[in-house]
């Protein structure tokens, strides 16, 4: 039951520009994205990284460089965290595709919506988008509890639809979830898979210190509780904590 910490990339020029950014080359963090990150990773001190997995993408390659170099942990680069691929919607101003009646289906019926593709840019839909991200989390999240043992903790760099997407799978929405959930630049959503059960630790977080994610190994009645409990059980009464 390795712990994963969904952090999304700082405040980007396109983000300030109000357009779609989706798999354009060339989308950096603004200055303020690169405050925003070089807080987080003072959040992340003392937090014992075994990996940090990021999207392709240059937003998220910054995003993860600073985290990284301040943990001192190298980078890996996947695929399957990128962005939705919004086809011909890349590059247009969000003001003018709230108008297209595919907004409406993206909003109110995620399951339905496919984004066409372009000669630039090819599309997907939003659920071959949430199969593919939550299937790399999922993927990853494995390997690394198998080779740093069930009490490590990851960090993947990813963008605002493919982090919503996680935690729709997490909590049990499902993709018909997927927009009752807010994800701002350079917040940490926090997951956390134990045995029949995945749970939700931390949402969109912009502001605490990150340490309390990393399990505790149980002592006295904790390890009492825990020898009859199954993994991933909830506290009853919601802790002591």
């Amino acid at each position: 039951m390795a712990t994963c910490i969904l952090l999304r990339h700082g405040r980007s020029t396109a983000n300030t520009a109000g357009v779609l950014a989706g798999w354009t080359p060339g989308i950096a963090l603004d200055d303020h994205g690169r405050d925003q990150v070089a807080e987080v990773a003072g959040r992340l001190a003392g937090v014992p990284i075994s990996l940090v997995a990021a999207s392709p993408l240059q937003r998220c390659q910054e995003t993860a460089a600073v985290v990284a170099d301040a943990l001192r942990v190298s980078i890996e680069s996947f695929d399957g965290l990128g962005e939705c691929h919004y086809g011909a919607w890349t590059g247009r101003p969000l003001k003018d595709l709230a108008t297209e009646e595919l907004w409406r289906t993206v909003q109110d019926n995620p399951h339905d919506a496919v984004f066409p593709s372009s000669p630039e840019h090819r599309g997907e839909s939003l659920r071959e988008m949430y199969d593919r991200v939550t299937t790399t989390v999922r993927d990853l999240d494995a390997r690394v509890e198998a080779e740093f043992g069930e009490h490590a903790v990851w960090i993947a760099v990813s963008h605002g639809d493919p982090i919503k997407s996680v935690v729709a799978d997490v909590v049990g929405t499902g993709l018909g979830g997927f927009q009752r959930i807010h994800v701002d630049p350079a917040s940490a959503t926090v997951v956390r898979w134990a045995g029949h059960r995945s749970m939700l630790l931390r949402c969109n977080d912009t502001g605490r210190s990150l340490d309390s994610v990393v399990p505790r190994r149980p002592s006295g009645g904790e390890a009492a509780r825990e020898s009859v409990a199954r993994p991933g059980d909830a506290v009853v009464g919601g802790g002591a904590g």
